[in-house]
């Protein structure tokens, strides 16, 4: 059984954001409101967090990637009273839309912040409607949705690996930030196999988890900036 991570180079992200722009295209994102926005309402599954180092100038700041890390033990999925998110055997964190009840619990023991709530009925425009992807549901008011490493893409991976009669390719199942990515920064596969990039990538000695210390075991890995 695969476990699929992603490995993200720092040394290599430019922070332009065309990850965001894809995710959000990619899995029928709502645009809220510019009153909702300014209450940080704005409906993002992979967000681009800045740090300003000694003072505000933008040569001194740093952009780092930030999207569901998928944890191999995830708090949000111990505190759902009704089992909307759920982790499977392939190391990802689902969400059940219509099962989820809005209680939002999972927001608050998730120490990521990874998950967006809708509270309002999503908005699209004429012209939006005819770019949603139909292979990607449409999130109703009052849930809570997350980034799910493009898990549709993986649904039409293995149907052409099982027709084939063969496992599935090193780089074969590609989430939309990666596939999007203009500075190759973003590494995805197979974690458990040794051949896979994203193994390798992990294992570098600038390999690092975010708040690794809290024991969620994150399953999106940052290669540090070189010196």
């Amino acid at each position: 059984m695969p476990k699929w991570a992603m490995v993200i180079d720092l040394d290599k992200c430019t922070g332009c954001g065309a990850c965001m722009s894809a995710c959000k295209l990619e899995n029928n994102i709502s645009i809220v409101k510019p009153e909702q926005a300014n209450k940080g309402r704005v409906m993002f599954w992979m967000n681009i967090m800045q740090e300003y180092e000694d003072g505000i100038p933008a040569e001194n700041s740093r952009r780092t990637p930030k999207l569901c890390f998928q944890c191999d033990k995830p708090p949000c999925t111990k505190v759902c009273p009704v089992h909307a998110t759920y982790l499977n055997p392939e190391g990802l964190v689902g969400q059940v839309y219509h099962r989820c009840i809005g209680c939002r619990y999972c927001m608050a023991a998730c120490p990521y912040t990874a998950k967006v709530f809708n509270w309002y009925e999503p908005e699209w425009d004429s012209s939006m409607k005819e770019c949603l992807n139909p292979h990607v549901s449409l999130r109703m008011k009052g849930v809570v949705e997350k980034c799910s490493f493009c898990a549709h893409r993986l649904i039409r991976v293995k149907e052409n690996a099982a027709a084939e009669d063969r496992e599935i390719r090193d780089e074969e199942f590609v989430p939309a930030c990666m596939e999007n990515c203009p500075a190759d920064a973003i590494y995805f596969g197979d974690i458990s196999n040794k051949n896979t990039k994203v193994y390798k990538a992990a294992s570098n000695h600038r390999a690092f988890r975010m708040m690794e210390e809290l024991g969620t075991e994150p399953k999106v890995i940052y290669l540090s900036q070189r010196e």
